[in-house]
């Protein structure tokens, strides 16, 4: 282990500031067989709700010049299923686990929080960019007044430190940055997509099922980065950076503008070894410029 690249987070220590972004990463079986999963500092699995959700209809993915389109629509097994079959396959390794838990009301996410209590996990990850079926289907993520409410709720059922990821979708970051610590948020992490769309011309129709899906890859990065830095300066709890991150480079560049850490999500599909390649960038350009810490570049940018 190399002690240069640890990395606190909530009390949490990881090996190294690199985790993957919920959703594009599974659980870490299928990218166990090409990666060495001993050398993530922190696997983040894909979105578990209560019960069991379908998912949303096909087709749900769709690529762009710069990046991906999907609606999955968090489709998962449930919180019974994850804790028999996926806790057990994850502590077989040396890397912190990390649970994104999503609902569609407040009390769904309280009793997903609650299920994993007592469970054998490192963290939790708040998804409140779930739409809430009680209010219209507006993302919970939207409003501050509401972000607060359902962190607080979340926050007095989870055991373990609590990470809230932010939905780029509202006028003011820092406004919904400064409600979920006030909410009770131990770290925040963002962003998650951006909604966007394609359409087939030849049909004539959009095509994706849902029409609209969430926007990730390179072409999200800058307004990432710029997302980041404004909430790494508004709020005392530590960042997890995403969106759009292929490279040591890029990720370079969150941790310099403030992030603790950084999550690596649509680079997974077309680069499944992209985290570990980082991971090494990262320690190679620390070895050639002599830095001692992360912490001499963190938050370098004023």
């Amino acid at each position: 282990m190399d002690s240069r690249m640890e990395t606190v987070i909530a009390g949490v220590t990881w090996k190294n500031p690199v985790t993957t972004a919920s959703g594009t990463f599974g659980s870490g079986r299928e990218y166990g067989e090409l990666i060495d999963l001993n050398r993530l500092g922190a696997i983040t699995v894909k979105g578990v709700s209560e019960e069991a959700w379908k998912g949303n209809p096909v087709p749900r993915l769709a690529e762009t010049q710069s990046g991906l389109l999907n609606s999955i629509g968090l489709q998962n097994a449930g919180a019974e299923y994850f804790i028999n079959h996926d806790i057990p396959f994850l502590r077989q390794y040396d890397t912190k686990i990390i649970v994104n838990i999503c609902g569609h009301t407040l009390s769904q996410y309280c009793a997903v929080a609650e299920k994993f209590a007592d469970c054998d996990i490192d963290m939790l990850e708040l998804n409140i960019s779930c739409p809430n079926v009680e209010e219209g289907g507006l993302s919970f993520g939207t409003d501050p007044h509401v972000v607060e409410r359902v962190v607080k709720a979340v926050r007095h059922y989870a055991k373990q430190p609590l990470i809230v990821k932010l939905s780029p979708e509202v006028t003011d970051i820092m406004e919904v940055a400064r409600a979920a610590v006030s909410g009770g948020a131990d770290a925040l992490s963002l962003i998650n997509t951006l909604r966007g769309m394609k359409i087939d011309i030849h049909k004539r129709r959009p095509i994706l099922a849902s029409k609209i899906g969430g926007y990730s890859g390179p072409g999200v990065m800058p307004v990432a980065l710029r997302m980041v830095y404004e909430v790494c300066h508004s709020v005392d709890v530590p960042v997890i950076g995403m969106g759009g991150i292929s490279t040591f480079e890029d990720a370079l560049q969150f941790i310099m503008a403030g992030a603790q850490a950084v999550a690596v999500g649509t680079a997974n599909f077309h680069n499944p070894y992209a985290s570990v390649e980082i991971i090494d960038g990262i320690r190679q350009y620390m070895k050639e410029n002599r830095i001692p810490s992360l912490e001499e570049i963190r938050g370098c940018i004023d």
